[in-house]
């Protein structure tokens, strides 16, 4: 599977790593996968989460229990050939699009240590913000626990 060993694997330690039995429970769980593509070549890929679900991630449960509505990125990864490109953008503007009717906020975690510097300014130009951190692997990492808010919860915040 071209995703997981052409994309995820090469973007290890910013996401982690995963065979593929552990990819394929992502998918068989996910409510959302999209694979973006040109042609026959890969570009990226996303999977995301609503609440509520029984996934085993730290940072899923992190929002899980604070957040009744909430649509979680599990992972998203674009080919170093794509980048620049406005694939992330197309992907998450596509995963907002889901998010519609289903979830009043967007939530993600990026790596603070080690640092993903390219993905915290892309989450923050999107619009995501930092509402904790927590450390994971038993200390070897630190994320960035991300939301953005969606629609009328949006408005309300801009005008508050």
């Amino acid at each position: 599977m071209a995703v997981l060993r052409l994309l995820n694997e090469a973007e290890v330690p910013h996401v982690n790593s995963v065979d593929l039995d552990g990819f394929a429970g992502f998918l068989k769980a996910a409510d959302y996968f999209r694979v973006a593509r040109d042609g026959d070549a890969v570009m990226g890929f996303l999977i995301g989460y609503l609440p509520g679900r029984p996934y085993d991630s730290l940072n899923y449960r992190w929002f899980d229990a604070r957040y009744t509505s909430f649509l979680y990125v599990d992972r998203i990864v674009v080919s170093p050939d794509a980048r620049g490109r406005g694939v992330g953008r197309r992907l998450y503007d596509d995963f907002t699009g889901f998010a519609a009717g289903r979830a009043d906020r967007l939530t993600c975690e990026v790596n603070v240590r080690p640092p993903n510097d390219a993905s915290m300014r892309f989450h923050r130009n999107y619009g995501f913000e930092e509402v904790g951190r927590q450390e994971t692997e038993g200390g070897t990492k630190e994320v960035s626990l991300m939301v953005k808010l969606l629609g009328q919860w949006a408005d309300d915040q801009n005008h508050a």
